[in-house]
């Protein structure tokens, strides 16, 4: 079965999966805008994430991918639809899910050990415990030296490394992921790339990644989907057959990803140009 052929099977599949660990089934959602007029984030959207899978999200500018992270936490209610988590509706953010953004959500009055133990210690750890477990997942991060260092004081590549830290310390069951390499530059972003992947194959979370990178959706997921020019809907859903674990200096060079990613390119690049199509018509 080559790729697209592996995109229409996952469609079909992707509309019935009871339990699912993220289940976004025919949302709609809408807003009024500061000036009054009705907007459509994004309309009939369903997407399916399995226990233990790795999906990405890829799409043109504003076609509501950082949407769908905000509709599973429960920071946004769907106009239509519904939008399910571990099996349950959502009615508020669970604490089985754990959140990695492009900004570094650090304390920066704590230091290394402190910030990765707030999690255990806000969920009522007691603070020797919560501060064990913190060297632990500080170590496993490769900064067991840098445990009472500052956030100031570390590189973006080390902060990013707290980051994961400060989440997997509270084994999440899903884990949400809005461009968090982005600000990187090129070799540290491959570094936290294989870190990520090794962290998530020992937990085996759920992990919905937004991302631009499409080179990076590719390495790194079970299955990407493809979003529309907004108003977001899915276009297409790629299951990506590569084999794991993958080393992601290496897996950009195999013949299989550089066909998958030529696949799904031309198919978001109508997607890109339809979105610069209409940003050069509005202005805006």
């Amino acid at each position: 079965m080559n790729v697209v052929q592996a995109a229409a099977s996952t469609v079909a599949q992707d509309m019935v999966s009871p339990d699912a660990a993220i289940a976004i089934e025919d949302v709609t959602l809408r807003f009024t805008t500061p000036d009054g007029h009705m907007m459509t984030a994004i309309r009939d959207f369903t997407m399916t994430v399995e226990r233990g899978e790795f999906a990405c999200v890829v799409g043109p500018t504003g076609c509501g991918k950082s949407t769908t992270l905000n509709l599973v936490t429960g920071l946004l209610k769907p106009t239509t639809g519904n939008v399910r988590v571990m099996g349950r509706p959502v009615e508020s953010i669970s604490p089985d899910i754990g959140f990695v953004f492009q900004a570094d959500a650090l304390f920066p009055w704590r230091s290394v050990i402190d910030n990765v133990a707030a999690g255990p210690l806000y969920r009522g750890v007691a603070k020797r415990e919560a501060h064990e477990r913190a060297r632990d997942w500080i170590a496993r991060v490769g900064l067991a030296r840098f445990e009472n260092h500052y956030p100031h004081q570390l590189s973006g590549g080390m902060r990013k490394r707290v980051a994961l830290a400060q989440t997997f310390i509270n084994q999440p069951k899903i884990l949400l992921m809005d461009e968090p390499f982005s600000a990187l530059d090129v070799q540290t972003r491959t570094l936290m790339q294989d870190e990520l992947l090794t962290l998530w194959s020992e937990l085996q979370s759920s992990v919905v990644f937004v991302t631009h990178d499409l080179e990076e959706a590719v390495a790194l997921a079970d299955k990407v989907y493809l979003l529309t020019a907004g108003p977001g809907t899915v276009k297409s859903i790629y299951d990506i057959d590569l084999p794991r674990p993958r080393v992601m200096a290496d897996i950009r060079y195999d013949k299989k990803f550089i066909e998958i990613a030529r696949v799904i390119w031309n198919d978001l690049r109508e997607e890109v140009q339809i979105g610069h199509s209409r940003t050069l018509a509005t202005g805006q």
